[in-house]
């Protein structure tokens, strides 16, 4: 055998007990887990390499269900903030806004766009060398100089990027012609390798969609096995709403349904968890193929231009720009956000001291990360709205931040459902990021399993391995199995923990020593190594 994991403790993704083994990899899978109980029937495996692993548990590496890595992968080969939590799979295109498909007229807008989550993209220099979904699929595969990347990554079509490329940035709903292009677009994306659809529905231009167009698209996606990944309407003041339209669409389109960081936020839905839950066990009852995901953390993280009003984003980003340089249309925003709440801040009035910045683009504004936009318009003597108008003239819409919005109760409840998964929505970008970029999977474990009891190990680690890799349709991944894909971690769960915190957001965790992608050791003793072992996952087709 190439690699025999001696002595060690397995959870093995199913939920099911611990069980102590030698699991032997071969040729990039398992290739034959010896148990203890089977007493000494025989030679134990041996192979060119054996790692003692007494003390250790050895799991399916987990799956980040909800990522935006889909520049980091390609301009970070280390890509340490995911490897080292034993992230070995990514799924990317979240939120309905993504790199493909796109031309020459809506890539140099999403470059813009989402600066905030994926930084100016070295990787867009030039010619991107992508305009499908399939090329960016095969981009990915070849990493940096034909040896892949660091993690596995599935994709999602990006509805506003699908609708961008058919009806431009109009608030309006699409015309039969526009709505013929976006089905065409998305089955394009699927027959290419995507695993479903996202959207992103606070974002222009997605938020302009109505339920009759992503529906007509879902069905799209039904038709090839493929899952809706929206980031719905509001996790705010209509939040309850915005999830019964979600699997309301599904209902309708006979698509399987996967909610995008499902959790109910503000203080408007302080303990309405039970609610959420509720409805969602009554779509499940009523036959809906429905998952979620959740991190396990209270504040949120997006961009400061995704708070405004989707009139004011309608254009694109250079009309937004516009819009807050003319100060009438400024002020007109500025009373939207703060006396109504828009449908980009979710229905609820900003309450500026929650909104810190986290990132800029701009090296000239990194003085204002880690403050709140109430902060610093208080020493400069301003109200908020005008110190947050300048920061986004300044930036260019570059800049992110962190939205203390949260609620404990809401965020344990959820990750107790029996569908849940877990989902960093890391954002890599900006001096000061969210930590669940770099915490989240060994903050389950060492938190809310090992401190807080919230979960067992062995279901939370079903939770992070074999329910995405079923709503995946990844038949070889997801469980400690013979002759399943020796992506694998070995952690202590005695010691691991996030390390990342909002003060030292960056900071590496603890407890994970060594990670497997292909059989191949991407950490060693705590260590990146060189490895880029990871390749894009594409939809299986249906039988």
């Amino acid at each position: 055998m190439d690699t025999v994991l001696r002595d060690v403790r397995v959870a093995d993704g199913s939920g099911g007990p611990l069980f102590r083994a030698d699991v032997a990899l071969d040729g990039g899978r398992i290739a034959e887990i010896r148990r203890a109980a089977d007493g000494p029937g025989g030679p134990r495996p041996s192979g060119r390499r054996v790692l003692d692993c007494h003390g250790l548990v050895l799991a399916p590496g987990f799956v980040d269900m909800h990522a935006h890595s889909d520049l980091a992968l390609l301009e970070d080969p280390a890509h340490v903030a995911k490897v080292a939590q034993g992230v070995t799979l990514e799924v990317l295109g979240q939120d309905g806004l993504s790199y493909a498909p796109a031309d020459g007229r809506t890539l140099p807008a999403l470059r813009t766009q989402l600066a905030g989550w994926n930084g100016g993209g070295a990787a867009l220099d030039g010619d991107a060398g992508w305009a499908s979904v399939g090329a960016y699929l095969d981009r990915l595969d070849h990493g940096f100089g034909g040896e892949g990347v660091a993690v596995n990554a599935a994709y999602l079509v990006p509805h506003g990027s699908v609708r961008m490329l058919a009806a431009g940035w109009e608030d309006r709903p699409a015309t039969a012609d526009e709505l013929g292009l976006m089905r065409r677009l998305v089955a394009e994306g699927l027959e290419q390798g995507a695993v479903g659809l996202s959207a992103g529905l606070t974002y222009a231009p997605g938020m302009y969609a109505g339920a009759d167009e992503l529906t007509a698209l879902c069905r799209v996606v039904a038709r090839y096995g493929g899952y809706f990944c929206p980031h719905h309407r509001s996790y705010g003041a209509g939040a309850l709403a915005a999830y019964a339209e979600m699997t309301g669409v599904a209902r309708a389109a006979g698509c399987a349904l996967h909610l995008a960081h499902a959790t109910l936020n503000f203080p408007v839905n302080r303990g309405r968890a039970p609610e959420l839950l509720a409805l969602l066990d009554a779509a499940l009852a009523d036959g809906v193929d429905l998952s979620l995901d959740s991190y396990p953390y209270t504040p949120g993280c997006t961009t400061l231009v995704a708070l405004l009003p989707g009139w004011a984003a309608e254009g694109g980003p250079e009309e937004v720009l516009a819009r807050l340089r003319d100060e009438v249309t400024a002020r007109r925003i500025g009373r939207v956000l703060e006396d109504g709440g828009s449908d980009g801040c979710h229905g609820v009035p900003v309450d500026w001291d929650t909104v810190e910045v986290s990132g800029v683009a701009s090296p000239r504004l990194a003085g204002y990360v880690g403050g709140s936009v109430a902060r610093w318009a208080r020493e400069r003597g301003e109200e908020p709205w005008e110190t947050a108008r300048r920061l986004l003239l300044e930036d260019r819409l570059g800049t992110a931040v962190l939205l203390h919005v949260g609620h404990e109760e809401n965020v344990r409840a959820v990750m107790r459902h029996r569908v849940h998964m877990g989902g960093s929505d890391g954002i890599l970008q900006g001096a000061k990021p969210h930590p669940r970029a770099y915490g989240t999977f060994p903050h389950y474990l060492g938190r809310y399993v090992r401190e807080l009891g919230v979960l067992s190990l062995e279901e939370c680690v079903a939770h992070l391995t074999s329910r995405p890799a079923a709503r995946l349709r990844l038949p070889d991944r997801g469980l400690v199995r013979p002759g399943h894909r020796a992506d694998l971690v070995l952690f202590d769960p005695e010691t691991v923990g996030a390390g990342a915190t909002f003060e030292a957001p960056t900071r590496l965790p603890s407890g994970i020593p060594y990670v497997l992608i292909a059989g191949r050791f991407a950490m060693e003793d705590g260590r990146r190594t060189g490895v880029l072992a990871g390749r894009s996952v594409r939809r299986t087709p249906v039988a």
